[in-house]
């Protein structure tokens, strides 16, 4: 007697397809005003900048006269590069750029090793205390400078340094008048320890176990692991580290008497004598804001990613 298959369980027909949602599209106007809105808060932040430069071609009676007017944002006039001669002959400005550009490098570059491996030792490290030191570190931020600022001044008068004379290594005491005094006393940063522990504790802890388990150190860890991954961190501690480190003005007039071991932001006291030179004051401005701008545009998609990271892993 044949099997009847007409009752056999047919297969499984697979399930309908799920429908995908279609991302819902942005109305036209609703995007047309996000455009002018950038465009607006671009335009907004710009016009100091663009008067600056601006200004910075016109001499100072013409400066105050258009002021009434959009003439104070537009190149139209007397226009030269006159003021930017004269700031050369005022100051060394040329010598104060090196001196600042020079501070603010080695700052930013010591800086980040230094911060980075405190930053290392507190995120991925367990040792007694981590929490006590981190909150510390923490607490420091609130801290004006000008708190500590004539203390420090003492401190570092009494600080030895070993130099050579003729040949023999002598031991000096007192940094005042120095490079030295305007870098070391700010290569350690709260806030860029802070950022770096952040940005660490994002990173997974099983990266240090696979490379524990292939034999590696903790500062083998610190160099090939964690600071790979870690670029927009270091692009966002060199913005914020360069910053003050380019616009210190109070601690240089406090511990430097050498013209030529100044940097840029002294300058600036140069043109406010008897007479205000509005003209070569903002060439001269427009001279010291191109080295920040360009390190701005150098490091701006790390430094947005970093922000947006930040907001993302909370």
């Amino acid at each position: 007697m044949a099997t009847d298959t007409s009752t056999a369980p047919s297969a499984i027909t697979p399930a309908p397809e799920a429908h995908h949602r279609q991302p819902t599209r942005e109305p036209r106007w609703q995007k047309i005003g996000g455009y002018v809105g950038r465009i607006i808060l671009v335009v907004f932040f710009a016009f100091p900048i663009v008067f600056m430069f601006v200004s910075s071609l016109k001499p100072d009676d013409q400066i105050f006269g258009d002021l009434d007017s959009v003439k104070a944002f537009l190149p139209v006039g007397k226009i030269s590069f006159d003021n930017y001669s004269t700031v050369f002959d005022t100051v060394p400005a040329g010598r104060f750029l090196v001196n600042s550009i020079l501070l603010s490098a080695l700052t930013v570059v010591i800086g980040l090793f230094v911060n980075s491996l405190a930053a290392f030792a507190l995120s991925r490290l367990r040792w007694r205390a981590r929490t006590v030191v981190l909150a510390v570190i923490i607490a420091t931020l609130v801290v004006p400078f000008e708190t500590f600022a004539l203390p420090m001044v003492w401190w570092v008068n009494k600080l030895p340094w070993l130099t050579l004379r003729g040949g023999v290594p002598l031991w000096e005491f007192g940094w005042l008048d120095s490079y030295r005094v305007q870098i070391i006393p700010f290569i350690a940063n709260a806030f860029a320890i802070f950022l770096f522990y952040s940005y660490f504790q994002s990173i997974p802890k099983d990266l240090d176990e696979a490379a524990r388990v292939d034999g590696a150190g903790w500062f083998r860890i610190y160099r090939s692991v964690v600071m790979p991954l870690s670029g927009p961190a270091i692009a966002t501690v060199s913005i914020l580290t360069f910053l003050p480190a380019w616009n210190q003005y109070l601690w240089p007039l406090m511990v430097v008497r050498s013209e030529n071991l100044r940097p840029v932001m002294v300058g600036v006291s140069y043109f406010f004598q008897l007479k205000v030179a509005w003209g070569p004051m903002m060439a001269y401005s427009t001279l010291i804001t191109i080295p920040v701008l360009v390190l701005f545009l150098c490091f701006q998609r790390a430094f947005i990613g970093s922000i947006a990271s930040s907001g993302v892993k909370g």
